[in-house]
């Protein structure tokens, strides 16, 4: 019970302080969109590749799935 207390205590001290720590935060100004169509400047990002980040999280989302549907199959039987 008193533990309880105490942990309640520590958490409310914590919400009610964090509000005097947070600063105020400003975005920053949106980059430059580089020059107009045909000008040579690179795209906003620096053109990173999505490809094959992309294959993998599509194969482990995939093997992570397949694990889970084996696991149930194997605990249902």
């Amino acid at each position: 019970m008193m533990r309880k207390a105490i942990r309640n205590f520590v958490v409310l001290i914590f919400l009610m302080s964090t509000p005097l720590f947070v600063t105020n935060v400003f975005a920053d100004a949106p980059p430059d969109p580089g020059g107009g169509p045909g000008t040579g400047d690179p795209p906003v990002g620096g053109g990173a590749p999505l490809g094959s980040g992309l294959i993998i999280l599509l194969s482990l989302a995939s093997g992570y799935g397949a694990r889970k549907i084996y696991k149930s199959k194997k605990n249902f039987i």
